[in-house]
């Protein structure tokens, strides 16, 4: 089973959909405070349709909580990033893997991602490309370390 890992998400139809995605893949979803909306909202509830209530979901009030609980699995631990060169598709995820994603408009903070900047990956775009919807770069990266270890 992944680990699917929000740091900050912004946009509750995006956290939705990404809880719809962890449904369908056996994902567990991650989401680390602050958040800017309620987890009641009823835009995830529409954007993750009937899905949301099967969701095996882990709420964190902050990343150093969630940091002392994994601490031993921090070697396992990709970030997707545009901060990077490295393409998502050149790591090799293995199960249990933990998979983050930052906000929307910021990302993730470069001091937390720098203590294993060797799993930093990115997904490559066009040259008129700036960055993906959160929920599509979430199903692009999971989807793929599935196909690793299917």
């Amino acid at each position: 089973m992944f680990n699917i890992v929000l740091v900050n998400p912004e946009i509750p139809q995006n956290t939705g959909s990404i809880g719809r995605i962890c449904v369908n893949t056996d994902a567990r979803l991650h989401i680390i405070k602050p958040i800017s909306f309620d987890l009641g909202e009823k835009a995830i509830r529409r954007a993750g349709m009937d899905y949301w209530k099967l969701l095996d979901l882990k709420v964190w009030d902050t990343l150093e909580e969630f940091l002392k609980e994994y601490s031993d699995k921090q070697n396992r631990f990709f970030f997707a990033t545009t901060k990077t060169d490295k393409p998502y598709f050149e790591a090799k995820f293995e199960d249990g893997d933990f998979l983050f994603f930052g906000a929307e408009s910021k990302g993730i903070p470069m001091e937390f991602m720098e203590k294993n900047r060797s799993n930093m990956i990115t997904i490559p775009m066009g040259k008129n490309g700036r960055s993906l919807n959160l929920s599509v770069s979430v199903g692009i990266v999971l989807y793929d370390a599935i196909r690793q270890n299917y």
